[in-house]
């Protein structure tokens, strides 16, 4: 398990033991279908109904379980959580850190949207010769039980680069493919990293990321069948530590 996901697990099991009760609990389990995996798991409601000292303990192992089995259900508690329980601060960084700091952009407007955890944003060049690419990192995506979205998917505002904003501001995961060098990815970049996103950066060619990224590790790509499928590989590898997916097996990967 990675550090993020851990600590996904730690605050959300923190904010439901501060909130719930049981009748809450019976409400996640018929919302999200856990309710068997509620009512079996040991001293889980016993503990809550006596206020026990290790009911604590219990949800965190609860969620954690949850978290390891299905990743998609736990995001699904996460978000009901979120609804049920809106934080007066939202949190739409990838990886907490020890300053945070609060900025009100002119350019954009911040959209009334929560971040989704299984949402992927992909910056690239928008060129036909960049369809294939595309439709590997789709692959690669669902793959992982993740969606992927580029701007061109949506249209929600007169303005391109507000969607842009949105698409970005909303993902947990941003791909950008630096390949050719196109300025708008760049800018795009300098977004994912201002809102501290997780930037998984590709390219055909390591001459085409800027030197002051070339310290980022890059998944290189050949723009053929062959280096496609290699980079629908890797890039799914790196989502599943990314998403707190559990790896599958050689064996289990359909290359």
């Amino acid at each position: 398990m990675n550090e993020s996901l851990g600590k996904r697990i730690v605050e959300l099991s923190q904010r439901i033991v501060s909130n719930f009760d049981r009748g809450l609990w019976t409400e996640l389990g018929l919302l999200t279908g856990t309710t068997e995996v509620i009512e079996s798991y040991p001293r889980l409601l016993r503990s809550l109904d006596w206020g026990d000292p290790d009911y604590s303990g219990n949800v965190l192992g609860l969620l954690r379980h949850i978290a390891e089995e299905s990743p998609g259900t736990f995001q699904k508690i996460e978000r009901y959580v979120d609804k049920k329980f809106p934080e007066e601060t939202e949190y739409i960084s990838a990886q907490p850190a020890e300053r945070r700091i609060t900025f009100a952009p002119n350019v954009f407007t911040v959209p009334d949207r929560p971040v989704e955890p299984d949402l992927v944003s992909v910056m690239m060049p928008m060129s036909r010769d960049f369809s294939d690419t595309y439709a590997a990192i789709q692959r690669a995506c669902t793959g992982v039980g993740l969606r992927c979205l580029r701007a061109d998917d949506i249209w929600d505002d007169s303005v391109i680069v507000q969607d842009i904003f949105n698409l970005v501001f909303q993902s947990q995961i941003v791909i950008v493919d630096f390949s050719e060098r196109n300025a708008n990815v760049m800018y795009e970049t300098g977004i994912a990293h201002t809102l501290g996103k997780h930037v998984v950066p590709i390219s055909q060619s390591l001459n085409d990321v800027p030197f002051d990224l070339r310290h980022h590790r890059v998944l290189r790509y050949l723009n053929n069948t062959q280096g496609l499928r290699e980079l629908e590989r890797k890039l799914a590898s790196r989502l599943r530590r990314l998403a707190g997916v559990a790896e599958e097996s050689d064996s289990d990967v359909p290359f």
